[in-house]
Formats: C-alpha cells, structure tokens, sequence
C-alpha cells in the first residue's frame, strides 16, 4: 500500500509554533493578559498570572536544585498548581515527569530510579493520595511561589543533568511513563516540538479558538491530558480542571459554566449515560458544548449513538498513542462518521501499514500501523535497544497496532500482541469486544487469548450493568448468531469490575495474567464465580 499523508500543509498550521511549551500563553498574555486561562474549584488564574507565577515558581524550584537537564517528578491529580510546575520546568530546561497519585509504591518507585530524578514534588493540598506519597517519602509541605501546600521531596545528590539542546525538535519537555501492554514502565521521550506540533495540529482540525472552554478530566500524567492543556492555552482558551472524574459534577458543569469541549474515554460516556439513568434526569442539558471527543479504547457503535442522541452532537473518536505525543488521526469536527473509524491522518503525519514480516500491504488490508513525522517520540529513555526495535532508520516508528485504510479513513482492528491465532486463523479480539459491547446489559468487555494444547482458545471477561440477570450462557447464544464458530470465545468470565488504568484504558496484560495463573484473579478485578 502506498505511504498516506495528509494533503494540508503542515508549515502552513506550524507558522508562529514557539521553541518551547511554557511559551504557548505569550501571545494571549499580549493581546488579553486578564482572560481567563485555568480555573478549578474555588479558584483561576487569568494569562498574566500564570506568566508571572510560573516565572516565580520556576525560580524557586531553582533554589530547590533543579537545574536544566534535571528531570523532576510531579505526583498529582489535575489541578491549576500542576499546570504551573510543568510550565516552569519548561522554563528551566528540566524534564518534567508526571505521575497519577493513584499509581502505587512500587510504580512510584520504579520511575523515580529509572529515571534518576532530582526531586519529587506532591501536589497534597489538593490530592489525599498525593499527601500519601509525600509522607512516605518523606517530603515535608512547602510554599512555592504562590502554591500553598506542595511537598517537596529529598534532593537527590547523584542525579545527573542531560545535555540540553536549543532545537526544541531535541529538547525533551516531558518524560512519560508507560507500561504499554508488558507491565513493564518505558520512559517515553516527547520533545517540545513533539507536544507543540501534535497539539496545533488537533487544535486545527478543531476549530479551537479563545471562546473555548475545555472540561480537562483526562489526567495531565498522561499524554491526552498534557496535549488538551497545552493546545487549549495556544489557542487562547480556558482550561476547566478536574482532578477526579465524578460524572454528576460533569453534568453540571457543562450545564452551567459554558464548557465548550469534552474529552474523555469510553468509560467517561458510558458513566455519564449510567448516572443519567439512575438520577432520573429526562435529558443532559449540553449547555454550550459543541464538541465531544473519545480515544483511548475501541468505541462501542451502541454507546457512540446514545451519546449523539443524548447531547445532540457526533462523537468524534480518535486515535493516538504516547509515543506520537498522541495525536495520530482524528474523525474531523466538519466530516461526522457514523461508524467505529478513527478519521483520517492528522496533517504532517505519514502511515504504512506492513506484515508483521515488514512486507508491504494490499490496500484495505490488515497489518501492522507504522507511522512517521515531528510528532514521534525522540526515544525511549535510557533504552536504546528498545527505542531501535520500535523506530527504523528512516524515522517509521511501529505502533504495535493492526490497522487498515478504507480510502484515507483509518480503523484500527486491535493490537499486535493481542491478535489469537485460532486454528490458523487470525483473530482480532476488537471484533469479538464489539459484539459483546452490543449486547444491552453489558458495561464493557476484554477479550484475550489463551494458550491451550498447541493451539490459542479466545476468552471474554464481561462486565455487565448493575442487578443485570444475564448469564454467560445468554451471553454466548447472543454471539453465536453473530460469529462464525473460531471468532467465538470459548468461555465467557463474568467480573464485578474489569482492571484498568486511571483513564479507563482495559488492562488486558493483568486478565491475561489471570489466566495463566500468574496474577490471582482476585487481583485482576473482583471475580464473580460465573462463567462456562
């Protein structure tokens, strides 16, 4: 298949793109200093006073030690102090790794010594688990600047400084921390380029202008999050923070405070259409939004026309990953799709999709995605190794996604690693999930395989509406009708709760673990003994 790229001009949407991304407000703190561009409960912070106070709080993290080069880490939930500290290690040249307070301590502790961090800082005003965090390490709470309440962690004398470099195309901005499907956390390398060329690029396709008012619920300690903010401050916008989900509040707010933009997972939909239902709300009131996006996990066609029928809007889906800082294609705000396609190529990206043996494919095939342009990660840190299997010579970077092209439109199938072969047959769990996510009484739904005597038999974990009835024998005669034999799962698991991350994102790897026996299945998600 011939590579595919997108025909808008990329300098043309790039003219004007800073060096750095702590430089995004200047053009508004010029032309509308007193517009507001953070708020949070019970506060906000307009364009002048977030370029004053991350000036004030850049040099007191210097009187901290932080140097340029130094990578620091920020526990936090979503919030305007949050916001400010990755700006002012933007100010000083400092890598800045956010991490969720919801991770463990033991996942703390694995970024902190891989990534050899000068300091750690915990937002624990504002965040209880934060709090947690610092107590254990011994942080004791500090003024910084105009933030009250942030703990600031022990020097850590060894850390080493990297090379800083003018070119923001070098430059790292953030190092983010990912397990991807193995559980095992890889430092991603995103630049300032990478962050400022993939967030202008979605706020382009956007629309996205200074009456913009984005409901920021996808966490900051994660690549979807850190682009909102910073192509919401670009264009001149508000960014609403929310530290943690509650889809009541979300209701509200975009009711009554003039939210334009909503983002979210699957998850953050299928919540708010659940606490709809049980408030005995007749309809969500959509105030001024006039945007919704997802991305983050394949979207159920069932649950994407119930969203457009509640608030009146297509629900754009997208795509993205970590490594390409995420954006990679998006449906267009101006071309609606009624199906599960992840829209065309963001402009300035190339694709390809190959055989797992690198061979080019027929167009309209499946294989796997490889992608390129200035939105690809500079590496993996300190994994060279890594960083050489995933990007090539020529700068193609394989996102371990299968995937085809219908025309340009891109549909993403499923993952590499997760594909089962059945009887030598290829099946992509993605799907079998879509099936299964149809079925009215359930929530959500993983399928994976499982070794089993020189073959690979396809198991579905289902977790299904609360006082639903159903059985996994109904479940199956549901996809019998719908799946020829070798597609179907062979047993149906039926889970209180599925295992995922902070932004809904299925842990597949901890099921898959389960059923190896590796990982209690207590572990994986609290099991309800019902399954065939």
């Amino acid at each position: 298949m011939a590579e595919l790229s997108e025909a808008i001009n990329l300098d043309e949407i790039a003219v004007g793109l800073p060096r750095r991304i702590h430089e995004v407000t200047a053009r508004q703190v010029a032309k509308a200093p007193g517009r507001i561009a953070l708020v949070e409960d019970g506060a906000s912070w307009s364009y002048r006073d977030l370029d004053q106070r991350v000036s004030e709080i850049a040099t007191v993290l210097s009187s901290l030690g932080i140097r340029a080069g130094d990578r620091m880490i920020l526990v936090s939930e979503n919030c305007i102090a949050l916001a400010a500290l990755l700006l002012a290690a933007s100010r000083l040249d400092a890598w800045a790794i956010v991490a969720n307070p919801r991770l463990s301590a033991r996942e703390l502790d694995q970024i902190r010594d891989h990534s050899g961090a000068r300091r750690m800082f915990f937002t624990s005003g504002t965040s209880k688990e934060a709090a947690a965090h610092a107590s254990r390490y011994g942080a004791g709470n500090q003024q910084i600047g105009p933030l009250q309440e942030v703990g600031v962690g022990p020097l850590n004398e060894s850390a080493t400084v990297e090379p800083v470099e003018a070119d923001p195309q070098k430059q790292v901005a953030v190092l983010i921390y990912t397990s991807g499907t193995t559980g095992t956390p890889k430092g991603v390398m995103l630049s300032h380029d990478n962050l400022l060329i993939s967030a202008k690029t979605t706020a382009f396709i956007r629309k996205m202008n200074e009456d913009d008012k984005i409901y920021l619920v996808l966490p900051i300690s994660h690549i979807v999050g850190i682009s909102l903010l910073i192509m919401t401050l670009m264009t001149g916008g508000t960014v609403r923070m929310v530290s943690k989900y509650d889809p009541a509040a979300t209701a509200m707010a975009i009711a009554e405070e003039g939210v334009t933009i909503l983002n979210g997972v699957p998850a953050t939909y299928q919540r708010l259409l659940e606490y709809k239902s049980v408030s005995g709300v007749k309809q969500l009131d959509r105030g001024s939004l006039r945007l919704i996006g997802v991305a983050g996990a394949p979207l159920d066609l069932n649950l994407k026309l119930r969203v457009e029928k509640e608030l009146g809007l297509p629900l754009l889906n997208g795509y993205g990953i970590t490594e390409c800082s995420p954006g990679i294609s998006g449906v267009r705000f101006d071309a609606p799709r009624a199906d599960q396609a992840v829209g065309t190529l963001l402009p300035g990206v190339e694709a390809r999709v190959r055989t797992l043996d690198g061979i080019p494919m027929a167009r309209g095939e499946v294989g796997e995605l490889h992608v390129r342009g200035r939105n690809v990660m500079r590496g993996y840190y300190r994994a060279p190794e890594l960083t050489a299997k995933a990007i090539d010579s020529e700068g193609w970077f394989n996102t371990g996604d299968l995937a085809r092209f219908d025309g340009d439109c891109l549909y993403i199938v499923g993952r590499t690693k997760e594909m089962i072969i059945r009887s030598g047959f290829n099946v992509y769990p993605a799907e079998a999930e879509a099936v299964l996510s149809s079925h009215k009484e359930v929530v959500q739904c993983a399928v994976v395989g499982r070794a089993a005597d020189g073959n690979e038999e396809i198991v579905a974990f289902v977790q299904l509406l609360a006082g639903s009835q159903a059985t996994p024998e109904d479940l199956m005669s549901f996809m019998r009708s719908q799946l020829t034999s070798y597609k179907r799962p062979s047993k149906i698991i039926v889970l209180d709760a599925l295992p995922a991350t902070s932004t809904g994102k299925i842990l597949k790897h901890k099921l898959a673990e389960a059923l190896c026996g590796e990982v209690p299945p207590a572990q994986a998600a609290p099991l309800r003994r019902q399954q065939i």
